[in-house]
């Protein structure tokens, strides 16, 4: 074999992926069509179980740094500024959920942090080399590339984008609408005498939810803006002087606009896959899911199937990989509901659809019921998130058990007296020894008591594997 693993597309998706099998040693190739790597916004919202797994990717601290918090709206209404809105309600981080809210950062920044962590493991992005065809057998895949090389490998993932070679190669159905009525323009531009504390919004008073949106993009001069489209305005409008003229009439020529560095028309295309595999082809990301931008769930959901995806490759063994598709596309198709609601609300004028609750967090993602996920009967059951908690060990230094969790292992936690393999999670006022852990504050036990068992596997995604 060349390699064990081929992935067509360098996206988020792509990337994490690669990560997860570099970091435990899996030959990987990453190739992606596209002479130069993508500079834009696109997905900037990044949801508190996504930031979970950057910290276990080793990327969060560079994310936290490059990116920023959400931050609060100004509502223009004829050139005034009537009010502020908020996306999220301010929520403290607790013991279990250190993350509780997103974070901003654009698209291409994202990427590059990712393309950095993988370079640490020796792997880099392979441009200007597009997938032009495959053969799969019993044994592995035979991939063509634009370059004239030949590939073996034992699988071949197409992260490769919602008009996905490989998906449409395989033959798989990409089920859903794409809704022609409904067009919105994205792009990033740089907004003169916009203040860069707030996002902003911009409409008229008598069509107050049809309107401009401008969110400022951390690290960079751009704002990313989106306007809603009516009939008869054509792609042509993606041009500067029209994009000012449009912030005009709705500002009264306040705000100067220069630099379009990226922009695209979108309509709503809300799609999933009939099947997430075929043999030794697997579909992640955009591949297999494509979702409206509303609830900011595209990227976090691709990130969070290269998460899945990664340690039952490296597995290898058939009751993971067929684990996949399973836990995954039961995922996407509930986000996809999530995001089509929410973009529902937005075309009905509903004054709250830039709220964000817990439905967009991904931190209430189970896999309850799937085929790695034994039946429970507690509160905390197989195929859940598991939580994080604070401990102390036996030299008295303070740890985490995402530190315990984070890297390519499954992780034992035994909570009480007796012999642990993994952990011994013990109650305040116990004297640890070895690997014994003490929860002084009495957070892991009031997490983990709801499994009903004293000994809990966690899978290396970070999910609840078994209690017994």
């Amino acid at each position: 074999m060349d390699t064990r693993v081929l992935i067509a597309g360098a996206g988020p998706t792509g990337l994490t992926l690669a990560i997860e099998l570099a970091r435990r040693d899996v030959p990987v190739r990453i190739i992606d069509k596209a002479e130069t790597y993508f500079v834009g916004s696109r997905g900037d919202g990044m949801q508190p179980r996504t930031l979970e797994v950057f910290e276990d990717l080793g990327v969060l601290d560079a994310v936290l740094a490059a990116g920023m918090a959400p931050v609060p709206m100004k509502i223009h209404l004829g050139g005034e500024v009537v009010g502020e809105r908020t996306m999220f309600d301010p929520v403290e981080p607790t013991p279990s959920k250190p993350y509780p809210t997103g974070w901003f950062l654009g698209q291409s920044q994202t990427e590059g942090i990712l393309r950095d962590r993988l370079a640490e493991f020796g792997v880099r992005v392979e441009l200007n080399t597009a997938l032009t065809g495959f053969e799969q057998d019993g044994d592995g895949v035979t991939a063509t590339l634009s370059t004239g090389e030949s590939v073996r490998a034992e699988y071949l993932v197409g992260a490769d984008g919602g008009k996905s070679f490989v998906r449409k190669t395989l033959g798989i159905a990409f089920e859903g609408t794409t809704d022609e009525s409904i067009r919105m323009l994205l792009g990033d531009v740089v907004a003169e005498g916009l203040d860069r504390n707030y996002g902003h919004w911009f409409a008229s008073p008598d069509e107050p939810m049809r309107g401009m949106m401008f969110s400022p993009l951390p690290g960079t001069p751009y704002f990313q803006f989106g306007a809603s489209l009516g009939d008869g305005e054509t792609d042509v409008e993606t041009a500067l002087p029209a994009v000012q003229a449009r912030l005009d009439a709705l500002s009264g020529g306040t705000v100067k606009l220069a630099d379009l560095a990226w922009s695209t028309v979108w309509r709503p295309n809300v799609r999933l896959a009939a099947r997430f595999r075929d043999g030794r082809v697997f579909l992640a990301g955009d591949a297999a899911h494509v979702h409206p931008p509303t609830g900011g769930q595209g990227l976090n959901t691709g990130i969070q199937d290269g998460y899945n995806l990664g340690w039952k490759l490296a597995d290898g063994s058939l009751e993971l990989l067929d684990s996949y598709e399973a836990e995954r596309r039961t995922v996407a198709a509930r986000v996809l509901g999530v995001t089509t609601g929410l973009l529902q609300k937005y075309v009905d004028g509903d004054e709250d659809a830039h709220r964000r609750g817990e439905d967009t967090q991904q931190l209430d993602i189970t896999y309850r019921g799937g085929p790695l996920s034994p039946a429970g009967t507690g509160e905390l059951r197989p195929g859940d998130r598991a939580p994080d908690a604070p401990l102390v060990d036996a030299n008295g230094k303070r740890v985490r058990l995402f530190e315990l969790f984070r890297g390519p292992h499954a992780t034992e936690l035994v909570f009480g007296d007796g012999p642990a393999p993994g952990y011994r999670i013990l109650p305040a006022g116990s004297t640890p020894t070895g690997t014994d852990l003490v929860d002084e504050g009495g957070h892991a036990y009031a997490a983990y008591e709801a499994a009903g068992g004293r000994r809990v596997l966690i899978r290396p995604d970070g999910y609840v594997w078994s209690i017994s």
